[in-house]
């Protein structure tokens, strides 16, 4: 067998980091596409929560909050995608820069899931705090708890199961991709 032929043939284990690397990647911009989708009708919702609340709904563009992918709503998670796909795509070609990036790509993509999570779990805490820095005195006056029930309420039901499955592609996705890299 040639030696050359064997070098960039992918194993069986880089072939399973890379097809949990797309896993993660798809994982990662399963929730812009789902903002991109419904967000203005997230918006609508959370306009109709604050004018039931007598804040001006104005102060929603005034301090920048939006509900859409946007921003670091996308770009972030596009950019985890994209990081992941990439070392899929090197690790299918037989690269050993594959196993360097599913090291970096694969931790990272662990990490910020743990703080994806967090934030998630701790909504209602961090968009207070997020108001109280704004310095909006009608910000303040928002009742969150209700602001982002009537949000959330204009996605699709199945969104938090999405949000779960999702959650658990990135972290079992992440942790079998650098036990494949560890293997290797």
């Amino acid at each position: 067998m040639n030696t050359l032929n064997t070098l960039n043939t992918p194993t069986t284990l880089t072939v399973l980091a890379a097809a949990a690397q797309i896993l993660v990647a798809a994982a990662f911009v399963s929730i812009p596409l789902l903002r991109h989708r419904f967000g203005a009708v997230a918006k609508a919702a959370a306009v109709a929560e604050l004018e039931r609340q007598g804040v001006r709904p104005a102060v929603l563009e005034e301090n920048g909050l939006r509900f859409d992918a946007s921003g670091h709503e996308w770009w972030a998670p596009g950019a985890f995608g994209a990081a992941s796909l990439t070392a899929a795509v090197l690790n299918l070609a037989g690269s050993p820069w594959g196993t360097t990036l599913t090291w970096v790509f694969s931790t990272i993509a662990f990490l910020a899931n743990i703080a994806i999570l967090q934030s998630q779990l701790g909504a209602v805490k961090s968009v207070r705090a997020a108001f109280r820095r704004k310095g909006d005195a009608e910000l303040l006056r928002v009742d969150v708890p209700a602001f982002l029930a009537a949000a959330e309420g204009a996605f699709p039901a199945w969104t938090r199961t999405l949000q779960n499955v999702r959650h658990t592609v990135v972290f079992a996705g992440s942790a079998l991709a650098l036990t494949a890299a560890a293997l290797v």
